[in-house]
C-alpha cells in the first residue's frame, strides 16, 4: 500500500494555495477550480455521493509534495472559517511533512499566516548523533501538521523517551 493523497478543508482557497506552495514548497498540479452540484458528469455524481445532496459546491486545488504525494485543498461554499481541534473526537488530527530546511520552513509557515504550536523537540536530546527534530504547526485555518527533520524510519528506528 502506498500513500496517494490527503484532502484538507480550508477557509480561503487563494490563501491556502499561497500557504501550501510558498511556505511548504508544494507544487500546483491543478489550481483553484470551482465544482458545482450537478448530475450530468461522473465527477458531479461522485461529489453528490460523497458530500450529500445540497452540498452547494466548492473550490478545489490539487498540489503535490516533492515525493509525489497529492494534497487536495477543498474550500466548501458552506463552511466554518476555522478548524477547531478537538482531541476527544475520533479521526485524523494531523499529517506530517519532512524537510531538510527545518528552521526555514517554520519561518515561512509563520510568514504566510500559519502558527507554531510548540517548542521544537529533539527525540533523543541525550545523544548528539541522533538529531531528529519535530514540531507541530498549524496552517492559517487551524489544520494541524507535524514537521520532521528526518524520515519516519530514522526517527523511530530506535527507542525514544
Amino acid at each position: 500500500m502506498k500513500m496517494n493523497h490527503i484532502g484538507i478543508m480550508v477557509g480561503d482557497m487563494n490563501q491556502a494555495v499561497e500557504f501550501y506552495t510558498k511556505a511548504l514548497g508544494l507544487k500546483i498540479v491543478m489550481n483553484n477550480t470551482p465544482v458545482i452540484e450537478e448530475r450530468e458528469t461522473a465527477i458531479g455524481r461522485m461529489c453528490i455521493q460523497v458530500f450529500g445532496e445540497g452540498f452547494k459546491g466548492f473550490n478545489i486545488a490539487h498540489l503535490l509534495t516533492t515525493d509525489g504525494i497529492g494534497v487536495e485543498l477543498f474550500e466548501m461554499k458552506d463552511r466554518e472559517e476555522r478548524h477547531e481541534v478537538n482531541f476527544n473526537r475520533i479521526g485524523i488530527f494531523h499529517f506530517c511533512l519532512q524537510t531538510d530546511d527545518f528552521e526555514g520552513v517554520i519561518s515561512k509557515v509563520e510568514q504566510y499566516g500559519g502558527k507554531v504550536r510548540m517548542d521544537i523537540m529533539r527525540y533523543h536530546p541525550e545523544d548528539d548523533s541522533k538529531q531528529a527534530k519535530m514540531v507541530y504547526l498549524e496552517d492559517p485555518f487551524g489544520n494541524l501538521m507535524e514537521l520532521y527533520s528526518h524520515t519516519y524510519a530514522e526517527t523511530y528506528a530506535t527507542d525514544y523517551e
